[in-house]
């Protein structure tokens, strides 16, 4: 069955909260077991596991740094002691300081770039290699539509979520005779934590300006991830797909 995740490995990074602890529940029910990365929050991680765990389906959650390259190999090493190697790898894991491009500091360049595109970077690197050597590997990243247009106080946010989209077409291109489909989600603007660090006023012109006149809701972005890590897409790799309320359109 094309939706069925039996027994499937799948490591998430950002898995217990948002979009990717509701993807990891998505999973579980479909048979997944569940690796979630997460940076610090324990309690949210202990929760996480439990739901998933509830769900149905065998869950662990495993604290690392994305930005480091030696702590995603950590992650992966404990994913696989726990429960065999990655099948499926979902990058969720992200972070956004909305300012003033004027005031852009370098730290905090440095900081978003660190977390949403090395991140990236590490963990596509530190799984791919034995993805590679089984000739088996499903991928998928987690942009923004802050990748595809400008974005107003997001400079260093919107340039490390083009990016990733870059990264996916790449490493797409490169794996796909390994039988490893790599594609990126980009979604618009989402009922997570990262929402709440715009401004109310930001928020209500976000709506104004998205067709179905509502922001988009973690299970809904969770859908589609889990449709490109299926093989109902088994014929498309290297691919962007926006989940914006119509408020990005491609092409355009």
């Amino acid at each position: 069955m094309a939706g069925d995740f039996t027994d499937k490995v799948v490591l998430i990074t950002g898995g217990t909260r948002g979009i990717g602890k509701a993807l990891a529940i998505q999973l579980a029910a479909a048979g997944g077991r569940l690796a979630l990365n997460y940076m610090s929050r324990q309690e949210d991680a202990e929760q996480a596991v439990a739901e998933v765990q509830q769900a149905g389906g065998e869950a662990v959650a495993i604290a690392g740094d994305v930005s480091m390259p030696e702590s995603a190999a950590e992650i992966v090493a404990a994913t696989r002691e726990a429960l065999g190697p990655v099948d499926m790898l979902v990058t969720s894991a992200g972070i956004s300081m909305p300012g003033s491009a004027d005031d852009v500091t370098w730290e905090r360049w440095k900081k978003t770039m660190s977390v949403n595109l090395d991140g990236t970077f590490n963990m596509i690197y530190a799984v791919k290699d034995e993805m590679v050597q089984r000739g088996f590997g499903r991928m998928v990243t987690i942009s923004s539509i802050a990748g595809l247009r400008e974005r107003e106080n997001q400079l260093p946010y919107s340039t490390s979520k083009a990016g990733v989209i870059a990264m996916t077409r790449c490493a797409a291109q490169a794996w796909a005779k390994h039988n490893i489909r790599v594609n990126c989600v980009c979604p618009g603007l989402t009922e997570t934590e990262m929402a709440h660090t715009l401004s109310a006023e930001v928020r209500k012109e976000i709506l104004a300006a998205t067709p179905l006149g509502r922001i988009g809701r973690p299970e809904e972005i969770a859908s589609l991830a889990r449709f490109l890590l299926s093989e109902d897409s088994s014929y498309m790799t290297g691919q962007t797909v926006v989940a914006s309320g119509g408020r990005v359109m491609l092409p355009g």
